[in-house]
């Protein structure tokens, strides 16, 4: 049984006022803390609170009229991720589907989400062995091919705080050194693509190359793989080179002019 306490129910109350509020925004454009209140049938003062949490995360602003609100940037910082991450999933599906076909193996578009990675896209290729669907997974960032791509292009805060670990050991294989970890990130901002062998799983094998936006800043990581005893290493090279230029192809598609 979890040790974390429930939200009360008056947590939970202004959560579903808050959220609320942000509708009232969306459909009126602007509306004044008396307004709000009204519908949501608070006190003035309870929706001016709430109003104020809002309006310190970015979420509403006051307009010109003092004490008349409307959705801030915040919203539009989330819609916008939110857009991305669809576009990049529109853009790269067929992408994925035709390395797929070529390489016979399974192709994903991996995502940083805070310390890990998250797959927003498969394709399986022919001579895949395996039916599992890795879409909405979670994976660690030191010890995959699309994790180790990200954390090499991830914020500072992101690289220290996964850095000074722990880095969980999955296979005998798997890199939990600080100091092995910072050096082969290194080598793949280098390189231009990461590989694994055998790092997270036992049996499976993998390489990634980066997916940048139209700013140069990379969105997301694009791998091919495998079972080891067909993805082998002495074939990393020749694989990378074609995820580079399928994770090109996606971040052309994104804007990104190289």
């Amino acid at each position: 049984m979890s040790n974390e306490s429930e939200p009360g129910p008056a947590l939970v109350q202004s959560v579903d006022r808050a959220l609320s509020i942000l509708e009232i925004l969306a459909r009126r454009r602007s509306a004044g803390v008396t307004e709000i209140g009204r519908e949501l049938g608070v006190h003035k003062s309870t929706a001016f609170r709430l109003l104020a949490v809002l309006e310190s995360r970015g979420f509403v602003e006051q307009a010109q009229e003092r004490g008349t609100y409307r959705l801030g940037l915040g919203v539009v910082r989330l819609a916008g991720t939110v857009a991305a991450q669809l576009d990049l999933s529109r853009q790269g599906h067929e992408v994925c589907d035709r390395l797929a076909a070529e390489v016979g193996e399974t192709v994903n578009i991996a995502i940083l989400d805070g310390n890990r990675a998250v797959n927003v896209t498969q394709s399986r290729g022919a001579a895949s062995v395996t039916s599992y669907d890795w879409v909405g997974r979670q994976t660690p960032l030191h010890a995959t091919s699309s994790g180790k791509v990200l954390l090499a292009h991830a914020p500072e805060a992101v690289r220290v705080a996964v850095l000074a670990g722990p880095l969980e050991r999955f296979t005998p294989a798997t890199l939990t050194g600080a100091a092995d970890l910072t050096a082969e990130l290194d080598g793949i901002r280098s390189a231009g693509w990461a590989s694994t062998s055998e790092e997270y799983e036992v049996g499976l094998n993998a390489v990634a190359a980066p997916i940048r936006g139209a700013d140069g800043s990379v969105l997301a990581a694009l791998s091919v793989s495998g079972p080891a005893y067909r993805l082998d290493p002495a074939a990393f090279p020749d694989i990378a080179k074609r995820v580079i230029a399928a994770a090109g192809e996606v971040s052309g598609r994104m804007g990104f002019l190289p």
